[in-house]
């Protein structure tokens, strides 16, 4: 653990926050009253008569059980595994309860973002770490702050959701033991029920009123895993059913009474002004009612969306030009010139002397890229909202409640308390439902059409052209080799400061380093004697944001394809070196499990190739290799193996699909997309210009799930990170060539 406490130590003495830096969180309201708050049931309030809710997760009354989802659904199964979690508990059968989204409140805080704000990589489980999580933990609840994000759906709700629905059914139970005269001891719940002795089943609906009558048992206990009925072994989602039948109702297909639809023309120079509009030709074409002047563009109010759409288009716009380079040429120039001591952002990790170290050998070095890259789900940004006096209801998917209350209370001058939201299903996500480019704009649309429901859609064009991009980045890195060994490594990056970015437009800005630019920069859990990890925050570049796996998209890809570049130099294999070289027990077990699962025997050859990363991220550490054929008409990927230590596994199946999705995500990004600009505006704006992977190209995975890590991790966006740098080496072992740069196709071919 020598390399552990070197890491530990370092951001232990500058105080480094591995993911927020100084986050403001004062901007949802006063952190005293947060505080209360989140010790408060934001249900009570609106219970029926004789009806109970025993803490902001059940509610129950004569009609119905409701158990509440606490996240955003983005497609990643919050609607089915939260409910699921506390069902568990309450003995409920799918079936037998209702969903229902959190409203925003502070009582739904994220537990789980604090491994990530603690200064600490997430290997160290050290006393010194679990005392800056505790501290980190105890700032969040103070705060309030309710987010969907950094794979923190199951690690947040975990613990909480399970004591929710124990507590649930213990107060049930003594409910029933009040009302028979039975010992509580002597009861038992089955399927909605308490069980008596002889037999009797009482509803749980039945028990409502009496359960309002009696004190929640807030000492109840969850039950060990040992016991589950439904967690932990294979099950269809509940959601599932309904979204292949097309039942399921998404934000986009919110109707009512009256309702009116909107779309929008906004600078696509992103951030800048209109500057004059003609609407003469949209105001004579069929469907139209208003056309209303918005911040950065113009709106078109119609009968229909589609009427709404190619009105909008219709109108021709002058705008302010972009204050970052119109072409992408000027983006890269920028990069190249932010490996300066005025852009540094922090140096995470210097251990050794990595001067010497570099002199001391074969000098390695490259040049890696990693371009803007858009989110891009298949449901356009959308939403509903309807202003009267003193009041605005909205309905949109977010993963942001409060901030979307803040958002559109100052697009037209209310209090966020002022602000009803309804969060909705969502069709994806990727991290564009953490930005706001359709909360402002509705707001201001319904504020000027007051008492009229309005439905805000985007056009995909806009979609694509509004969308705030993954960042963009460059890597210098050097290494030195002695002796067939790894002597040091000297990794510096330079990129668009994503969180920070987001952190300014809810409202909360940053001044402190952007943690996720040392994503896969600091936490390397290779024992190299001396490294050094620097990240650079490029400034006058387009606006970016949080994208899946965020920071790790990008770093994971240039530092695993570096150690393999290494590896290669001292003359070791790629997958033993790793394993050798790992530093912590349980994620070497991880590289190992992989190289058993996919039966490694060296990078192939004969037209075959496999590559190996591995990459620790939202600390859920992943091994990847993929396996590479060159045709007469490309690359082909065969297959691809994948290990993953969640520490726990909930819900199998939605586990190996969240895995799978994620290989998809970065091997077809890693191949296909690009955003690029020219005249200030993106070139792409639709999905044939910015490609994911197509069906064909799809290879078989694998996957295997690891239960060692200590604590219950997420698996939505780690996956993500080594994909590309996998797919990279084993194109690198199938044909020689080295592939520095995303996307892949412009180097080489694919089928």
């Amino acid at each position: 653990m020598g390399v552990m406490h070197s890491i530990s130590r370092r951001a232990f003495i500058v105080g480094a926050t591995a993911f927020a830096g100084g986050v403001a969180f004062g901007t949802f309201g006063d952190a005293a009253q947060a505080s209360a708050a989140a010790d408060a049931n934001p249900l009570q309030a609106g219970l029926g008569p004789n009806s109970v809710s025993f803490n902001p997760w059940v509610e129950i009354s004569p009609e119905k059980i409701t158990l509440i989802a606490q996240h955003a659904d983005i497609g990643q199964g919050v609607g089915s595994v939260q409910p699921i979690m506390i069902a568990e508990e309450m003995d409920l059968d799918p079936g037998q309860f209702e969903i229902r989204f959190a409203g925003p409140s502070p009582a739904y805080f994220n537990h789980g973002f604090a491994d990530e704000l603690a200064p600490f990589v997430a290997a160290d489980q050290s006393p010194a770490a679990e005392q800056a999580r505790a501290a980190a933990l105890e700032s969040l609840r103070k705060s309030g702050l309710q987010m969907t994000g950094g794979s923190s759906t199951i690690p947040d709700t975990y613990e909480k959701l399970r004591v929710a629905g124990a507590v649930a059914r213990e107060t049930l139970k003594a409910a029933a033991a009040r009302r028979s005269g039975v010992a509580v001891a002597d009861l038992r719940t089955q399927s909605g029920h308490v069980i008596l002795p002889d037999g009797t089943k009482i509803p749980y609906v039945e028990l409502s009123e009496d359960a309002a009558k009696i004190p929640p048992v807030l000492d109840a206990k969850p039950r060990d895993p040992s016991q589950w009925r439904i967690l932990g072994k294979p099950m269809m989602r509940l959601d599932v059913r309904s979204k292949v039948m097309g039942e399921l109702q998404f934000g986009i297909d919110l109707k009512m009474d009256g309702m009116l639809y909107a779309s929008v023309k906004l600078n696509p120079n992103k951030g800048q002004p209109l500057k004059s509009y003609d609407a003469r030709k949209a105001r004579l074409m069929p469907g139209v009612k208003k056309i209303l002047k918005v911040t950065n563009g113009v709106a078109v109010v119609a009968t229909n969306s589609w009427y709404a759409m190619q009105a909008v288009a219709a109108i021709d716009c002058k705008w302010a030009p972009s204050i970052y380079p119109a072409e992408q040429a000027g983006h890269w120039n920028i990069l190249e010139a932010s490996f300066k001591p005025q852009f540094l952002g922090k140096q995470w990790r210097n251990i050794g002397d990595v001067a010497a170290g570099l002199k001391s050998g074969t000098l390695v070095e490259a040049e890696y890229r990693a371009p803007y890259v858009g989110h891009q789900p298949l449901e356009p940004l959308n939403g509903v909202a309807i202003v009267t006096d003193g009041k605005m209801e909205i309905w949109v998917g977010h993963q942001s409640p409060q901030a979307v209350q803040s958002i559109a209370a100052a697009a037209i001058g209310f209090k966020p308390e002022q602000v009803t939201f309804h969060n909705q299903w969502t069709g994806g996500s990727f991290g564009h439902r953490l930005e706001f480019g359709n909360i402002g704009v509705l707001a201001e649309i319904a504020n000027q059409m007051r008492g009229t429901p309005i439905k805000l859609v985007f056009s995909r064009e806009e979609d694509f052209r509004q969308d705030i991009p993954r960042q963009i980045s460059l890597a210098r890195h050097r290494g030195s080799i002695t002796k067939g060994k790894i002597v040091a490594a000297d990794l510096q990056s330079a990129s668009t400061p994503p969180f920070k970015e987001l952190l300014g437009r809810m409202g909360a800005p940053s001044k402190d380093p952007d943690g996720q630019l040392a994503a896969c920069l600091w936490n390397v859990y290779y024992d190299i004697p001396n490294y050094r990890a620097t990240s650079y925050e490029a400034q006058g570049l387009s606006p970016c944001t949080t994208w899946r796996s965020v920071g790790a998209s990008t770093a994971g890809f240039f530092t695993e394809s570096f150690i393999d570049e290494m590896i290669h130099a001292a003359g070791l294999d790629p997958m033993q070196a790793r394993i050798e070289m790992c530093s912590v027990p349980t994620y070497r077990k991880v590289i190992e499990t992989v190289a058993e699962m996919s039966n490694w025997n060296g990078r192939i050859g004969n037209g075959r190739g496999r590559g190996v990363a591995f990459v620790e991220s939202f600390g859920t550490p992943v091994a990847e290799v993929v396996e590479v054929t060159v045709t007469d008409r490309g690359i082909r990927i065969d297959k691809v193996w994948v290990a993953v230590d969640v520490g726990k596994i909930i819900d199998p199946v939605n586990f190996e699909n969240q895995v799978q999705g994620g290989v998809v995500w970065g091997l077809g990004h890693a191949i296909n997309c690009e955003l690029t600009y020219s005249g200030g505006g993106v070139q792409q704006t639709n999905y044939n210009h910015h490609e994911a992977m197509r069906m064909y190209q799809c290879p078989v995975i694998e996957v295997r799930g690891l239960e060692n890590d200590p604590k219950v991790r997420g698996v939505g966006e780690p996956p993500v990170p080594p994909a590309a740098p996998a797919l990279a080496n084993a194109i690198f072992a199938a044909t020689g060539q080295r592939i520095r740069e995303m996307p892949f196709h412009k180097f080489i071919d694919f089928v």
